[in-house]
């Protein structure tokens, strides 16, 4: 590890599973009760407002019923301690990184604490329910939605991430499916560019094959392990 300056981390459902939040596939997922195409597609929103609305106050509203676990903690710290370069990017849309620490951090499917204006684009923070046409702050237009990456749309800040992984000596990956792209295709990058790659996952993914190293069992487990492995190495 001390050859390690510069670091991209790729987080994902599973880091918040423990926590309690509800993964994105499986029994008792994120999205029973509702098909995908109700409440995550421009379609839907289009058609069914209302709903699409409601769902996501509800998501929003569990957030304040959760904490951040000990990998969200260890991955906080490494944030704070490693005097390289750190990015660490996540595909949910909870904000428990950020409760435990993380600060070189980027959401790249959007953000639940956050509201979008679909005409003018600003990104507003957004705490409370958000109900269907409520006015945007910066042009006044009844366009607020939630501020989520839907289906058919482009992830945000795809050129920073892949900037990152470009400079990248190590590339991790936390608690992922594999199989969602473009994040799933990240390992790949990461090693064509020349970074090592390391897989954390309670059991292998979709992309496990592409990975140098795969470590498994919980995040909560495995990812404090694996910073104080880190730091001990190479912090400053």
């Amino acid at each position: 590890m001390n050859k390690t300056r510069n670091i991209v981390i790729l987080t994902g459902a599973g880091i918040s599973a423990e926590s309690g939040i509800a993964t994105f596939r499986g029994p008792g997922g994120l999205w029973e009760g509702h098909r995908v195409e109700d409440v995550c597609t421009p379609e839907a929103l289009a058609a069914d407002a209302t709903l699409v609305h409601r769902f996501y106050d509800a998501r929003r509203a569990a957030l304040d019923d959760v904490a951040p676990n000990a990998a969200h903690v260890a991955l906080g710290g490494l944030d704070a301690a490693w005097s390289g370069e750190l990015l660490i990017v996540t595909q949910n849309v909870d904000d428990l990184h950020e409760r435990a620490g993380a600060r070189r951090m980027l959401h790249m499917h959007g953000e639940l604490r956050s509201a979008l204006c679909e005409l003018c684009g600003i990104r507003t923070a957004w705490a409370g329910p958000l109900p269907p046409y409520t006015p945007c702050p910066d042009c006044g237009e009844n366009a607020l939605r939630p501020d989520i990456v839907f289906f058919g749309e482009m992830p945000y800040q795809m050129d920073r991430i892949e900037q990152a992984l470009g400079r990248a000596d190590l590339f991790v990956s936390i608690g992922t499916s594999g199989a969602v792209y473009p994040a799933a295709g990240f390992v790949q990058l990461a090693a064509r560019y020349g970074a090592r790659t390391l897989e954390l996952n309670l059991e292998r993914s979709a992309g496990s094959d592409w990975f140098d190293e795969t470590r498994l069992g919980p995040a909560s487990v495995l990812v404090p392990a694996w910073v104080e492995e880190v730091i001990g190495a190479g912090a400053r």
